[in-house]
């Protein structure tokens, strides 16, 4: 068993629902925690995109960190050093 501080909102809150759907208060809390702890497993089970490929990202990288920004220039160099011979 254990006792919760509640701020005067939350408790007026809890209080009125409590009242208005004849639920005991500690069914709601039991409720609210179930639902909570619910989520928490969602969101460990769901993963981003980003995290499903997390260990590929980097694993061969070419080691020049500007290719997304100079790729026009660099594919200009290649195409004037192909036309020079």
């Amino acid at each position: 068993m254990i006792s919760v501080r509640l701020d005067d909102a939350i408790e007026n809150q809890l209080n009125f629902l409590s009242h208005e759907r004849d639920i005991p208060k500690s069914k709601i809390i039991k409720d609210a925690l179930r639902y909570y702890f619910d989520m928490l497993k969602k969101e460990q089970k769901e993963k981003t995109p980003f995290e499903l490929g997390s260990e590929l990202f980097g694993k061969y990288a070419s080691g020049d960190g500007t290719l997304s920004t100079t790729y026009k220039q660099k594919i200009k160099e290649k195409i004037d050093a192909k036309n020079a011979h």
